[in-house]
């Protein structure tokens, strides 16, 4: 179907900005001032979405009022979206709404609406928001359609609309204008309803396990629980520093203290550190506590909830369950089948260098053919773990849910040690597609280890580092008064969402990812 000259669908890209912001604010005075309509709408009740309006089409319904126009058969339905396309054909206005549930063809014909209703059908630009009523049939051409007997506008768009009709596609426009984006590309309205159905899950999946649901501060005055670079800000009121928390771990920690026997928490965590595909400044973990449960306890725990969102997921699709199930990321296709695959750390380390982790001598030779900054003076086990993330974590099995177990007790400061080889810790790292989903351990409660771990992984850091990395007295002191043995768990939830919606970066299921200013 062609498009007559002057109706307004999407721009052509060579159009002027401002052309079309003065086109569409003539308009905007128009209804104001020549139809007295007022184009930011009010309270609509009785909407219906545009996917159910579609499924209220019967065609019998239809065929009857052909035969006896003056006999309305159909089901009549209020609809409101943003129009993506708009046609005037003289008599007859074509329009295409959109809404979060998809797509449906309002048709309005001059000979069966008021001359005001015409008018304003007639004016719509593409991004209006609309409401509009009538039967539900069908076009000549076979298309289900509301045929409208109203039409209003409740929203005038001023902004031209996405360079081309089929979405906007320029990767950093969709982030920085992500509200264009989930109008424009029906897909990131998918994603994020998706990612919120996961979390949800998530949710229900630890409640049936009998884990309480917690909130514990996002400013901290110490910025424990990980190693992290933190944001620093500061409190008038009190005169004192306070940092957005880059764990929320050592707090959960103080719940088992006090009584509560299995708590978790999905909140924010953030960390002034780099952007890349799999991280992002501000980002949603969860993470876990059981009281008198080790880092295997929440081996079972995780594996079992993966192994159910990413049945979830494949039932959704419809692409059936079977014995995985096996779902897409990008290139990959990953079989969540149970029992997910296990290596031990010092194994990888091996087969990536040639010889055990624990030969010093060997180590610091290898990290300094490899040109590792300062390997003459780096503590051992920060070799080995340097080591490993740049070699050896590149031969996990992308394809298949892996958790890394037996880390070096040295670079696991609040894991306990094993017992039979304390140069162990009793933690392992979910690998997934290339990515770690998440960390679990044997939490450390010995108040006396606590504080020589502390101090240990305090000693050697930089001035700018010691201002944030310091011991958290108030923690030690909980564990003072008594904390059961527990496991714990931290999931990253951007990177889970990622996975199971197939998305290539972190910013596809960020709503709003951090960007620079432009």
């Amino acid at each position: 179907m062609s498009k007559p000259a002057g109706n307004q669908g999407p721009p052509d890209e060579g159009v002027d900005a401002s052309v079309l912001v003065a086109a569409r604010r003539a308009k905007l005075a128009a209804l104001r001032g020549e139809f007295g309509v007022e184009p930011y709408g009010h309270r609509v009740d009785g909407l219906t979405e545009l996917a159910a309006a579609r499924r209220l089409f019967r065609e019998e319904a239809h065929l009857a009022f052909e035969a006896e126009p003056s006999k309305e058969t159909r089901a009549v339905a209020k609809v409101a979206g943003r129009v993506m396309q708009h046609r005037d054909l003289g008599k007859l206005v074509f329009l295409w709404l959109r809404d979060h549930t998809g797509d449906l063809q309002v048709s309005v014909s001059k000979a069966q609406v008021p001359p005001g209703v015409w008018e304003i059908a007639k004016r719509l630009d593409y991004g209006d928001v609309v409401v509009a009523e009538g039967p539900v049939g069908r076009t000549q051409k076979g298309e289900i359609c509301i045929w409208a007997s109203a039409v209003e506008i409740h929203s005038k768009s001023l902004a031209p609309p996405p360079e081309k009709f089929h979405g906007l596609s320029d990767p950093e426009l969709r982030y920085r204008r992500r509200y264009v984006d989930m109008y424009a590309n029906p897909e990131t309205v998918r994603t994020f309803a998706l990612r919120s159905r996961i979390v949800a899950s998530i949710r229900r999946f630890m409640e049936r396990q009998g884990y309480l649901e917690v909130e514990t501060p996002m400013m901290q005055p110490v910025a424990g629980g990980a190693a992290a670079r933190p944001f620093v800000t500061h409190h008038n009121a009190l005169g004192i520093p306070l940092f957005l928390r880059v764990a929320p771990e050592l707090y959960l920690k103080r719940l088992l203290v006090g009584g509560l026997p299995r708590v978790f928490e999905i909140n924010r965590n953030f960390r002034n550190e780099g952007v890349d595909r799999s991280h992002n400044p501000e980002f949603t973990m969860m993470e876990a506590y059981q009281a008198f449960g080790d880092c295997w306890t929440m081996l079972e725990l995780t594996e079992s909830l993966i192994h159910e969102l990413a049945l979830q997921v494949a039932e959704e699709r419809g692409t059936g369950a079977g014995s995985g199930p096996i779902l897409p990321f990008g290139e990959l296709s990953i079989d969540y089948a149970r029992p997910f695959r296990r290596v031990r750390y010092g194994e990888l380390f091996e087969q990536s260098c040639g010889f055990p982790m624990e030969d010093e001598a060997k180590v610091r030779t290898e990290a300094q053919r490899r040109h590792v900054p300062d390997a003459a003076k780096k503590d051992h086990w920060l070799l080995v773990d340097l080591l490993f993330e740049a070699h050896a974590e590149s031969l996990i099995d992308r394809a298949k849910p892996t958790f890394i177990t037996d880390y070096p007790s040295a670079i696991s400061p609040l894991t306990r040690p094993n017992r039979a080889a304390p140069h162990l810790a009793e933690r392992w790292d979910l690998f997934i597609g290339g990515m770690e989903i998440g960390p679990a351990y044997t939490e450390l409660n010995d108040p006396d280890v606590q504080l020589a771990k502390f101090t240990e992984q305090l000693a050697g850091i930089d001035e700018e580092a010691q201002t944030f990395r310091t011991v958290d007295e108030d923690f030690l002191e909980a564990l003072r008064v008594g904390m059961p043995p527990a496991g714990g768990l931290g999931l990253g939830i951007d990177r889970v969402a990622m996975l199971l919606a197939d998305q290539p970066s972190i910013r596809d299921v960020i709503l709003f990812p951090l960007m620079r200013p432009q």
